[in-house]
């Protein structure tokens, strides 16, 4: 009989340590899906992908870059959402008090906390961490590929685009100064004044095509209450067991600004023993997934829409290395043609772009899109799931197109290699590889998406099939 108790008792342990072990590896910051910082979660990639060995004699003749702002501040909306926490965490904490509820469980900063942000008017500029990010993908960006680089600046060399919105922007001049520090004569850095062109919001059709098109966002209004009832169950759950645990009257609201707070204080403020705190690894796991679940639906593979209005731009890819073939081919002088297109927008742009390449897909999944089928939303926690918000697009979020030459190839004498994030990353249409033939990738990957016009798809009245919501 001791013999059983003790063996009982050794598994009891033995589970204890292993669910303590658990919890303390969870990193919330690798959880908060596209409000991640690209310093934390940037060397998250596919450790079973093996990349491509790049052939001797193949060099890189031009990239194209496509990335979203670094980190920034909550907008004016949020902050605001913020404040209404504060009070209403007033008011919860008040009514307990007046009920004599046992409150012995219940963190200390909940009481009398005020938002971080209170009192600020203004908000979704770049902060200082967004900068240091782009800075140092710059830097990074010139070491890697010094042959593309070492020509002087020239607008027309190294073009530069933004959107309007100023938080891209500032994320442009913060890579193009880590980009081109040393090379001028400006201050002790060395820095160098460079352009940064944006088109007008109205008709920007390249980087923010999701606000020039019309059916667009006449189909996410109609997806966003489908959406919100997707996540609904998950929200109710974990409200319930705040309840529970705090003893707090926590509402749907309470839980959704909770979960808020938590993703920018980690992310933007390394707190994660506050917000983050009062939630579980597994209710984490659920919130990051339902954000997961409405970037896929209304940004992602949820609609052929998301991401084929972004055609304009994957054009502007493909015409840019062309124009760089032909100035190899025709033997321009250095100095005279373009090497790099770098581009600086946001998630609403890397995500469709991300989706044009058929990234985070398998092969059947990718034959799926090409025949314009439906996909299965990201799986819930605990299964595995290639969607995450994290790598697709956080903070800084990019993927690079590197246009090679490789004049003793027989067969292929251009090839692309895609880098997400910085990693190679496998491309379902081209067999799997991160370096792919130029004409196989135009073949499988970007002339599948061509057949689409983007007025006729973004002006004309959709289909009322097109407008059905969602089903789990």
């Amino acid at each position: 009989m001791k013999r059983a108790m003790a063996a009982v008792l050794l598994v009891l342990l033995t589970l204890l340590v292993h669910s303590n072990a658990e919890e303390e590896a969870f990193d919330v910051r690798h959880h908060l899906s596209t409000v991640s910082r690209y310093g934390v979660v940037k060397g998250i990639a596919d450790s079973s992908f093996v990349p491509s060995k790049i052939p001797n004699g193949c060099t890189p003749i031009h990239l194209n870059l496509v990335a979203r702002h670094g980190t920034r501040s909550p907008t004016k909306k949020r902050i605001k959402e913020l404040d209404n926490l504060a009070t209403h965490l007033e008011v919860l904490l008040r009514e307990a008090e007046e009920q004599n509820l046992s409150l012995e469980k219940l963190p200390g900063w909940l009481k009398g906390w005020k938002s971080p942000w209170k009192g600020k008017l203004k908000g979704g500029e770049l902060i200082i961490q967004g900068e240091d990010e782009l800075y140092d993908l710059g830097i990074r960006t010139r070491a890697r590929f010094p042959n593309l680089f070492n020509d002087d600046y020239h607008p027309d060399v190294y073009a530069i685009k933004a959107t309007q919105v100023p938080r891209a922007s500032a994320s442009a001049v913060a890579f193009g100064m880590g980009l081109f520090s040393g090379k001028g004569s400006l201050g002790p850095g060395r820095h160098r004044a460079f352009a940064v062109i944006s088109e007008s919001r109205a008709s920007d059709t390249k980087l923010r095509f999701h606000d020039c098109c019309q059916n667009y966002k006449a189909f996410k209004k109609s997806q966003e209450p489908a959406v919100d009832k997707l996540k609904e169950p998950v929200y109710d759950e974990i409200t319930s067991a705040l309840r529970r645990r705090y003893r707090l009257n926590f509402t749907r609201q309470d839980t959704t600004s909770l979960w808020f707070l938590c993703k920018q204080e980690a992310s933007l403020l390394n707190i994660v023993d506050q917000a983050c705190a009062l939630l579980s690894p597994s209710e984490v796991s659920l919130l990051e997934w339902t954000d997961d679940l409405e970037a896929f639906i209304l940004k992602g593979y949820g609609k052929s829409i998301n991401y084929r209005m972004g055609v304009p731009l994957l054009e502007d890819v493909v015409q840019s290395m062309e124009q760089a073939i032909k100035a190899e081919e025709e033997k321009h002088a250095p100095g005279s043609y373009e090497k790099a297109r770098l581009r600086f927008a946001h998630a609403e742009t890397v995500i469709p772009f991300s989706c044009l390449l058929g990234l985070f897909l398998d092969g059947s999944e990718f034959e799926k899109i090409q025949r314009e089928q439906a996909l299965p939303h990201p799986p819930k926690p605990p299964q595995k799931r290639n969607w995450r918000g994290h790598t697709v697009a956080p903070f800084g979020g990019n993927n690079m197109l590197v246009l090679y030459s490789c004049p003793a190839n027989t067969s292929n004498k251009h090839f692309v290699r895609v880098l997400h994030n910085e990693h190679p990353i496998p491309m379902p249409g081209c067999d799997g590889t991160d370096f792919c033939p130029l004409d196989v990738f135009k073949e499988r990957i970007v002339a599948p998406h061509l057949k689409h016009d983007y007025n006729s798809m973004c002006d004309v009245k959709l289909e009322q099939q097109e407008q059905k919501p969602v089903a789990i």
